[in-house]
């Protein structure tokens, strides 16, 4: 009896250091649409759970808007592995469209890095509404015939959703298969997400970079297999190299024409923001925020991943990704050395 108040009196203890994250998701609730879910998760166990409201649980699907480019980002890793492309390959050797547009030298990195050069909007909410395409392939050629270049490729960094699509339509253009079944097949199927999709729920065809939906649970898998290095349940999905080179900072010294006033400072892997380093300068805190709901990232030193994803978020606010990660943080404890 004795040993089970001790447990009980632990966990308690354990949960109440995260009694600011559940004042600074109760403070925010509104903004989420009213329901959210929160997954913290070290060495395979659930250090932290919480969710708004009882209708909307870890195995809810929700979209997860920008949070997909680090899954796109893996999907084109599983080829580089294989050796079936590189990222430095220009995109004109896949699609010989770019090269008509004056845009022959993006390469896939530039594809995963937001340094393509490609002018498009600076507000998520602008950009996601106007994506209406019926295929990828229309998407993407779009982005050949009706973008104008804005600075060579590798010159500048600017956030935006056109590259990572760029890169999911070599993918199709190598397998001959779609974006869709690549992805099924090589990231959320070995990884079983089986509620994740790229079905767009904002409407039209498949959008890698924007249109996912997921739930807690999925991704949480998703993180935890970059988290132990590209494996998964024994299983590997990625090679070590692969996971370090997603994790690398790309570009670091690049002028930034656009980046989220909230990420100010922080450098970018394949598909990835980089926002911390431990002290020998390795990528400490690595994450997948965006302006309407979803904040997922892993801490390298402390040895946890965490995501959190809104019902409904209903409007372009001020993320809650710093204020999490350093919060989390302070729970869970420990850090660099």
């Amino acid at each position: 009896m004795f040993a089970i108040l001790l447990l009980i009196c632990l966990h308690g203890l354990a949960q109440s250091n995260f009694d600011a994250v559940d004042q600074l998701l109760k403070q925010n609730q509104k903004a989420f649409g009213g329901g959210y879910v929160m997954l913290v998760v070290k060495d395979g166990k659930v250090l932290y759970q919480k969710q708004g409201n009882p209708d909307f649980t870890a195995k809810t699907p929700a979209n997860i808007y920008g949070a997909a480019n680090w899954m796109t980002a893996a999907l084109v890793m599983t080829f580089v592995d294989e050796g079936k492309l590189s990222l430095d390959d220009k995109i004109t050797q896949y699609i010989p469209l770019f090269g008509k547009y004056m845009k022959g030298y993006i390469t896939i990195r530039n594809c995963l890095t937001n340094t393509t050069g490609i002018k498009t909007e600076t507000s998520v909410t602008s950009v996601l509404s106007k994506q209406k395409f019926e295929t990828l392939e229309d998407m993407v050629n779009s982005y050949a015939n009706k973008h104008d270049i804005a600075a060579n490729p590798s010159t500048e960094f600017f956030y935006s959703n056109l590259g990572p699509n760029i890169a999911a339509r070599v993918l199709e253009i190598v397998s001959k298969k779609s974006f869709e079944r690549l992805i099924r097949e090589r990231i959320t199927g070995p990884l079983k997400m089986r509620g994740t999709n790229f079905a767009n729920l904002e409407g039209g065809g498949t959008n890698p970079s924007g249109g996912a939906q997921s739930t807690a649970n999925d991704y949480i898998n998703f993180l935890t297999m970059l988290l132990n290095k590209g494996t998964f349940e024994g299983k590997r999905i990625l090679s070590e190299k692969a996971v370090e080179e997603m994790e690398k900072s790309q570009f670091p010294d690049l002028p930034i024409k656009y980046l989220p006033r909230e990420l100010t400072g922080a450098h970018f892997g394949l598909g990835e923001f980089i926002t911390g380093a431990n002290a020998s300068g390795g990528s400490a805190i690595l994450a997948c925020p965006n302006l309407l709901g979803t904040a997922a990232f892993i801490d390298n030193c402390r040895g946890y991943a965490a995501v959190l994803i809104a019902e409904k978020p209903n409007e372009e606010k001020k993320p809650l990704y710093q204020s999490l990660v350093n919060l989390v943080g302070e729970a869970v404890g420990g850090g660099c050395q």
